[in-house]
């Protein structure tokens, strides 16, 4: 499947969150929506939320959705863990 990346993920969010200290590359956005501890397929629709632990306190979550043979990451961010699920 192909994985494309928004223009606001693409040159928004990464240096964005890069200026908070993290320093997020695609690979480890990638992981999350391949590798999920959560998704939340019903709040967003037809969104989709993956969620998965970036540390200790935190989780990396990333907001995408499939179009035909195609995954658009929308955006990302990192949360508290518990906040969500």
């Amino acid at each position: 499947m192909k994985v494309v990346f928004s223009k606001h993920a693409k040159e928004r969010k990464f240096p964005a969150l890069a200026k908070h200290g993290f320093n997020l590359t695609e690979s480890d956005v990638l992981k999350v929506v391949e590798n999920p501890e959560h998704e939340d397929k019903d709040s967003d629709v037809p969104n989709i939320i993956a969620s998965k632990s970036f540390g200790e306190k935190l989780v990396l979550r990333v907001v995408y959705k499939k179009q035909n043979d195609i995954i658009k990451i929308i955006t990302f961010y990192p949360a508290e863990k518990g906040r969500y699920y």
